[in-house]
Parts: structure tokens; C-alpha cells; sequence
């Protein structure tokens, strides 16, 4: 009787990474395929983080950032009035600088925005003007 070894054999590692690369190569066809749409959906997740930032902002605030003080607010205490008492060590983002969208441009952010919210975040898509089809159309956080 032979004890029972663990591990895998050098064969089964191959076959798995084998298995990897090809399903890495079908992704990243697919993305390189749709470079448009692939921004489109990183404009969207940012546009998710900056609202869930700035939702957390006004729990601990009490109030949204003013538009004067803009999404700047989310990274740095605001200079500003109103000036919050209680503002993290860290800030609301991930990092000291508000995210750029994509395309390198600014977010730009509406206090309130166009259909009467408290505000509106918005990229202008791969054309950088407003309105707009297909990548080029403006991506709002009233949307979704």
C-alpha cells in the first residue's frame, strides 16, 4: 500500500493553466473588441463609488457637498463654508484626488441636478460634450 500524497502533478498544474490563459484570452479579445463600451462601464462603476462617497458625506454631515466645494469635498475637508466639524482623517474616496473618468477628463458634479435632485454626477462620455450616442452619450448618476 502506497500513503496517500497530496498536491497535484505537474500535468494537472499544466492543464489548469492551460484552462486560465484561454479563458484570459477570450476576455481580453473581448474587451480590446469593445473599447468603448468597456469605458462606458468603468464611467458607470466610478459614477456608483462618487454617489455612495457622497452619501456617505451627507450621513456624516448632514448635507451634501455644495457645488463651490464640488467633489473635492469627497477627498480633502472642504475650505468653504460650510465647513464640516467631523470630517475623516482619509476622506470619502480612495484616494486625495477625485478620479478622473475615463476619457481623462473632470466629472462634473450639479447642485441639484437637472431634474431636481439633490445633485447630479455626470461624464460626458468619449466626446466630452454633452449629449450624445453610444460612447459619446453623457453618463448621469440620476440614472442609476
Amino acid at each position: 500500500m502506497h500513503p496517500m500524497r497530496g498536491g497535484f502533478t505537474l500535468i494537472e498544474i499544466l492543464v489548469v493553466v492551460l484552462i486560465i490563459s484561454i479563458l484570459a484570452g477570450i476576455v481580453g479579445v473581448s474587451v480590446l473588441r469593445h473599447p468603448g463600451e468597456a469605458k462606458v462601464a468603468a464611467a458607470k462603476l466610478q459614477i456608483k463609488n462618487i454617489k455612495h462617497a457622497l452619501k456617505l458625506y451627507r450621513m456624516e454631515q448632514n448635507l451634501f457637498p455644495t457645488q463651490e466645494q464640488g467633489l473635492e469635498a469627497l477627498c480633502v475637508r472642504p475650505t468653504l463654508a460650510p465647513v464640516p466639524e467631523r470630517y475623516p482623517e482619509d476622506g470619502y474616496l480612495d484616494s486625495r484626488k477625485v478620479p478622473k473618468d475615463p476619457w481623462n477628463r473632470d466629472f462634473i458634479y450639479m447642485v441639484p441636478g437637472r431634474q431636481n435632485e439633490p445633485y447630479e454626477v455626470i461624464c460626458y462620455g468619449s466626446d466630452g460634450e454633452a449629449g450624445g450616442t453610444n460612447d459619446a452619450a453623457d453618463i448621469s448618476s440620476s440614472v442609476f
